[in-house]
């Protein structure tokens, strides 16, 4: 006769089932946009039952912002052992290649116009907070004075998502983005290039 499964057995299934829906949601957002992700498609990949979706996170607007706030969570660690701003450009490169499904879905957002009903203002205060940094930074001199921080911010943004978002121009260039070797040499060449940007002394 089959038991019934313990509470702490059920917490267990429910946090893996919940885990897993995450996990197929970025891909599969991060594929085709909040609009044309399709919750079969994601339950399917994630191999649960699509009422689950309405479950745990009440919708497809709700996985949507789980996979954001998942984001956010774990953001402060990326930059945790960042101490100039090339290293901090550096590590988010490396963050970039190892979650490309997550950038992907920033992506699409971008290209969409379409954030899934996503906290925009929280997203705004947490760029602001970015944008203070960087002044920060450009006090001590980790930026030239001539620079404005809010472009260096964008550009070096842009710069840490590059070989995600341009695989193609980096494998034209003699580069291979899928090796293991790639991500940590692009961190340093990134933190190296980042460095030039430092006030120079008069």
């Amino acid at each position: 006769m089959r038991r019934s499964p313990a509470p702490d057995e059920r917490q267990r299934d429910a946090e893996r089932s919940r885990q897993q829906l995450l996990d197929a949601a970025v891909a599969e957002f991060g594929a085709r946009g909040f609009s044309g992700a399709r919750v079969s498609e994601i339950a399917r990949i994630a191999g649960v039952n699509k009422q689950l979706i309405s479950y745990y996170f009440g919708g497809k607007e709700g996985l949507y912002r789980a996979v954001a706030e998942r984001w956010r969570a774990g953001e402060p660690t990326i930059a945790a052992d960042a101490g100039t701003l090339g290293e901090l450009v550096g590590a988010y490169a490396q963050a970039a290649l190892a979650q490309p499904d997550l950038l992907r879905l920033l992506v699409r957002e971008g290209v969409d116009r379409d954030t899934g009903g996503q906290d925009e203002e929280g997203q705004f205060a947490r760029f602001q907070g970015m944008l203070a940094d960087f002044r920060r930074r450009q006090a001590d001199g980790e930026l030239a004075a001539d620079l404005d921080p809010a472009y260096a911010g964008l550009a070096l943004f842009g710069l840490a998502a590059a070989p995600v978002v341009f695989p193609q121009i980096a494998r034209a260039l003699g580069l291979d983005p899928d090796s293991d070797d790639f991500a940590a040499e692009y961190a340093e060449q990134t933190a190296r290039l980042v460095e030039h940007l430092k006030e120079r002394p008069k």
